[in-house]
């Protein structure tokens, strides 16, 4: 029976990298659901796509999970595959870090094969569209049904390139966060999770001083955006259970002027 495949990328819309990897997929497994996650991330932004995938992939079907953040294309960087140790989800992309994250909230790699000599490339292989040559027909030969082993050649887990993300700096009087990524929306995800809430003074209700490279603001720590008025800024847990700061109905990206891995310290207000 066939499984969907997921697919995320920094492909964008305007040209045409998306949907030609979309049609050498239905081409090759046509009875094969296709799911775009997003192909709107930022041109290169590895660990953007990351956190994405990480966020969105546990939602999906278990099935083949495609991601194609790639600007080491054609150099010495692997090609993957690799199988998850839940759920039988397989990851293909990049060895680059990109899958890093997805695989560890799914239990870490089982498996892994290198898909520089699959036989389930396109020829010729070029060196700047892997997407299209070796990711979109290797996904969908194993939506079809390819075992791993057949679509390349075996490697050690412990080998796959691991993404360094940084870590929230916890202190008694302040957080000092990283941004992981920004929204269409302008909202701005913070690498502060849930569970790291419990020894800090964050709170809901408490308003919190948060200060940037460029500015400083007090928000409250709201439930949702139309806890406060238009134009006016929070600090919330989003959907993926991370802290994250938004101006109701405006950017909190540009009123703050923050951008994927800037620095952003939280503090109570005086």
């Amino acid at each position: 029976m066939a499984r969907p495949i997921t697919f995320l990328s920094d492909y964008g819309t305007a040209d045409e990298f998306a949907g030609v990897c979309r049609a050498v997929m239905a081409r090759i497994a046509p009875d094969v659901r296709i799911i775009d996650i997003t192909h709107g991330l930022p041109r290169h932004a590895v660990r953007q796509g990351a956190v994405v995938m990480a966020n969105a992939v546990p939602f999906a079907e278990p099935g083949v999970h495609v991601a194609v953040i790639d600007p080491g294309v054609g150099s010495e960087r692997r090609p993957v595959a690799v199988l998850a140790q839940q759920e039988e989800r397989v990851f293909v992309g990049p060895d680059n870090g990109v899958l890093g994250p997805v695989l560890d909230a799914c239990g870490g790699a089982a498996a892994a094969v290198d898909l520089t000599t699959s036989p389930f490339r396109l020829q010729p292989v070029t060196a700047t569209f892997h997407g299209r040559d070796l990711f979109a027909p290797v996904a969908a030969r194993l939506a079809s049904g390819a075992s791993l082993q057949e679509a390349g050649e075996e490697i050690e887990v412990s080998s796959l390139t691991r993404l360094e993300l940084p870590e929230p700096r916890v202190y008694q009087d302040r957080v000092v966060a990283h941004v992981t990524y920004v929204d269409g929306f302008g909202n701005v995800a913070l690498n502060v999770a849930h569970d790291d809430l419990a020894s800090t003074f964050l709170r809901l209700g408490h308003r919190i001083l948060v200060q940037t490279q460029h500015a400083q603001v007090t928000v409250p720590f709201a439930r949702t955006f139309s806890d406060v008025g238009q134009g006016q800024g929070l600090l919330y847990e989003d959907s993926a259970r991370a802290l994250a700061l938004a101006v109701n109905r405006e950017s909190a990206a540009e009123m703050l002027g923050l951008s994927a891995d800037d620095e952003v310290t939280l503090s109570p207000a005086s």
